[in-house]
């Protein structure tokens, strides 16, 4: 419907915004000046806002109908607190007049926090099913505070790595100086150490910040079996209650992680059989090692059974590396386990066995880790482990490469809860799922990019040019499997704080279930390389239709406190698929 009273309050809008001005000096006897706009709603909002408006004002019945119309909210009692919720947000703006929302306040409800991407902010995938079901967001060597090779060990990572949902934390277990100790370092590097009892309170105290669902400590065991008993206690006196502890040996099926909230479960290799230990015993006695008592090895050999049975209770999930030929590691034995693998091995074996890689994970664990050559704590493509079924896709988490935003983005869906649901084409027991192989479009996301807002206030006024306001443009990729994969960018707007592009962008999709779609906005600067302007990376699968507010992350993964872009999201399914 036209609506005369809405256009002419645009219009007023519009001619008092264009009193602002911006002066940048040119040299000294030069300055340029610029109109300085705020955010005010592009044409296609206001058409909009004037179909589901009457006389240039929205009610709450109309804010529903357009939350259940046009961006796909399923209305009922849900929505109508949702509408209740928006209004109540918008009462302390001077724009919102009488009972109902006018052009501006429905513009400022479409920028909020309220209007966010994703479907939910809170867990709403089914838990229950065995935990080789979901993606874990996993952790390497997780105690390091930089590089590989010679950062700092400290209890600080772990904790940050916590706060932000992390669930999978990796120690490597080493013997102190004096072998009467346990440490966490990197071995055979110069890091520092930290004690592993100091990790072990940390992860205590921090575990459940972010997530009530489980958390799982990776033991990288290098120790004695006398130090084996004494993490054992370690372990015992610390967690108490919130160990778990399996009721035998070693699950046939995982638990859930619903059954397992609240829990911390250790996974690493089970110590060795008494005659391999007592091997062990005769070596250490050869070695006549100045920190060990004659009588100390003596007594060893006796107890090795009692500390090995103690030290394997506080295993809930095993671990071993893979042995012989892949074809047998690759078959489930009946004994739920955790394997794992380097990013290359996995590359290597997914060329002939990719499909049987992803039957293995449907009942047991596959932890993918970083390859040697990663000093600098880079990181690889998560996403070759996870179309193969993956579960734990072990990451560097002091740096900020791109694909740590990747990872970030596929683990902001299930409420940032540390567990992802993996989709029902990964967990098909009687069709394979071969991650390379070519199929047909399921659905096309279509991205119209409207505008973006709030450079002005988180940059400074010279940040992006000395000369004149930035000159923006958005860059949109697809991450998925690798016939998904695309890139595209709107025109550049010069010289705009606040650009309108209304630009769309289509991406076809074959498995959009693993897709991840990753937002960066540069400036364009034409003698050189784009300054960095924000960005983000949302979980495809959980995007909800409509226009929406996306807010933007600084390089270390922060938000800004303003800075944003409005894009309308729509899928368009393919007939034919």
């Amino acid at each position: 419907m036209t609506n005369t009273t809405s256009k002419s309050l645009r219009q007023g809008s519009v001619s008092g915004l264009q009193m602002s001005k911006q002066h940048f000096k040119v040299c000294f006897c030069f300055k340029r000046i610029f109109r300085l706009k705020v955010a005010e709603p592009p044409h296609e909002i206001c058409t909009i806002f004037d179909a589901y408006s009457q006389n240039g004002n929205m009610s709450m019945d109309d804010l529903y109908t357009f939350l259940v119309q046009f961006q796909g909210e399923r209305g009922g009692d849900a929505t109508k607190k949702q509408v209740q919720a928006i209004f109540d947000s918008l009462k302390h703006l001077t724009i919102f007049q009488r009972k109902d929302l006018h052009i501006e306040a429905f513009f400022r409800y479409l920028l909020g926090n309220l209007n966010g991407p994703l479907a939910q902010d809170q867990v709403h995938q089914d838990m229950n099913s065995p935990l080789a079901h979901y993606f874990l967001y996993t952790g390497h060597n997780s105690y390091l505070t930089g590089n590989q090779l010679s950062s700092e060990s400290s209890t600080y990572p772990i904790i940050e790595a916590l706060k932000k949902g992390v669930r999978v934390i990796e120690l490597d277990l080493w013997p102190s100086c004096k072998e009467n100790d346990v440490i966490v370092r990197h071995g055979g590097t110069l890091t520092s150490s930290v004690k592993l009892k100091a990790c072990l309170n940390a992860i205590k105290d921090y575990a459940f910040h972010a997530s009530e669902y489980p958390v799982v400590i990776t033991f990288e065991d290098h120790i004695t079996t006398n130090l084996q008993a004494k993490v054992a206690k370690m372990v015992n006196d610390i967690f108490g209650e919130m160990l778990y502890r399996p009721d035998s040996q070693q699950m046939e099926i995982f638990c859930s992680p619903e059954s397992l909230k609240g829990k911390i479960l250790i996974s690493t290799k089970p110590p060795e059989t008494p005659d391999i230990q007592g091997k062990r015993v005769e070596e250490e006695r050869s070695l006549n090692l100045d920190d060990y008592k004659q009588d100390d090895l003596d007594d060893q050999g006796e107890e090795d059974d009692a500390i090995g049975l103690g030290y394997r209770d506080l295993i809930s999930i095993h671990a071993g590396k893979p042995k012989g030929k892949i074809e047998n590691w690759l078959i489930h034995h009946g004994q739920a386990r955790r394997v794992s693998l380097s990013e290359q091995e996995l590359e290597d074996i997914a060329i002939k066995y990719g499909t049987d890689i992803v039957r293995f994970t449907q009942t047991n664990l596959v932890r993918i880790y970083p390859k040697g050559m990663r000093v600098d704590s880079s990181n690889y493509d998560p996403m070759t482990g996870w179309m193969h079924g993956a579960q734990m896709v072990a990451f560097n988490m002091q740096g900020h490469d791109h694909f740590l935003n990747i990872m970030q983005g596929m683990f902001k869906a299930n409420g940032g809860c540390g567990y992802v649901k993996k989709p029902d084409i990964l967990l098909n027991v009687d069709k394979g799922f071969d991650p390379r192989e070519t199929r047909s479009i399921q659905k096309t996301l279509q991205v119209l990019v409207y505008m973006g807002e709030g450079w002005q206030s988180d940059f400074g006024r010279t940040h992006f040019d000395l000369y004149s306001p930035p000159d923006f443009y958005v860059k949109v990729d697809i991450h998925g499997v690798p016939a998904d994969i695309a890139t595209k960018e709107t025109r550049t707007i010069e010289d705009e704080w606040v650009p309108v592009w209304n630009e769309l962008l289509s991406f076809p999709l074959t498995v959009p279930e693993l897709a991840l779609l990753y937002i960066k906005v540069g400036e364009r600067d034409f003698s050189g390389k784009p300054d960095f302007g924000g960005q983000t990376c949302l979980p495809v699968f959980e995007l909800t239709e409509g226009i929406r507010a996306v807010r933007l992350y600084d390089r270390k993964g922060e938000l800004y406190n303003s800075v944003r872009l409005l894009l309308q999201f729509q899928f368009v399914n393919n007939t034919n698929a």
